[in-house]
């Protein structure tokens, strides 16, 4: 009845929404019914994926866009996908392998870099030495303010490399182990009898030539990282009588300081070792 609807309204006589009311419930007919036209297709493609074939694969295939095999598919299991934790641990033993074995070979590498330039500084002069040392103090000791004018020689660090190079500086230029005055500045938490027994051996210096600890207060709002047996303050390192030490290193700094060819004349000191004379080969 349903494919006579033409003939039906001419011959009737009457309107389509009548006739749509008396044929509601009538089923089409058969030679109306035809199969969609990519039915065929959306079964291989399932039949693709249901193998494990990716969207790329299937769709080159069947010579469809990706698109049409995603709406194809999708409600099909996804054969191989890691849940996110899976995925995490995955990439992070991934992660944990790869530097287990590049780890070495990148620290060997920066291992001869520093044996090579190393190498090339071989051991320092004492004018060298004095050079350094001065620079060093420059950098980390207690300098002279308009605001707090002071000549005392007063030098600070963590670093027992550094402690030491400025006792060999203090010593080519001159100056007696017993004028040093030294006291740790370490975190009250830490283990200052420790950290005081540390900075006598690496000094060489006596005991009684160390003053009490200064302790540094707690501030529960501070996470601190310089913790543990490793942390052992800072030493700071001071000379008595110093005022005419201070002005040589502050001479000895800008001089080495100073660009090729530029003037230092108007700075104080000069860049000479104590008893040398201007005649420096």
């Amino acid at each position: 009845m349903r494919g006579h609807r033409p003939n039906l309204v001419s011959n009737l006589g009457v309107g389509n929404s009548t006739l749509n009311h008396a044929l509601r419930g009538e089923p089409a007919p058969l030679w109306t019914l035809r199969p969609r036209a990519k039915d065929e297709l959306r079964l291989k493609a399932r039949e693709l994926r249901a193998n494990g074939r990716t969207y790329d694969e299937i769709a080159a295939e069947l010579g469809v866009s990706k698109g049409s095999v995603s709406l194809w598919v999708r409600d099909l299991p996804r054969r191989g996908r890691l849940s996110y934790e899976e995925f995490r641990k995955r990439n992070a033993d991934g992660v944990a392998k790869y530097w287990a074995a590049e780890r070495p070979i990148r620290e060997a590498r920066r291992q001869a870099v520093s044996d090579s330039a190393g190498a090339q500084i071989g051991e320092l002069s004492e004018r060298e030495i004095l050079i350094a040392g001065a620079i060093a103090y420059w950098c980390e000791g207690s300098k002279s303010k308009p605001h707090r004018p002071s000549e005392q020689l007063g030098f600070i660090n963590s670093d027992p490399g550094l402690i030491r190079l400025f006792l060999r500086f203090l010593t080519v230029a001159g100056i007696a182990p017993e004028r040093l005055v030294c006291r740790v500045h370490i975190h009250e938490s830490a283990d200052v009898d420790a950290a005081q027994q540390f900075w006598v051996g690496v000094t060489g210096l006596p005991e009684e030539q160390f003053r009490r600890p200064t302790l540094k207060r707690h501030n529960p709002k501070t996470i601190r990282k310089n913790t543990g047996e490793s942390y052992r303050g800072c030493l700071i390192i001071k000379v008595r009588r110093s005022a005419e030490l201070y002005r040589q290193v502050e001479g000895w700094a800008f001089a080495a300081m100073a660009l090729p060819g530029e003037d230092t004349n108007n700075t104080p000191g000069s860049l000479l070792l104590p008893g040398e004379d201007s005649n420096l080969g």
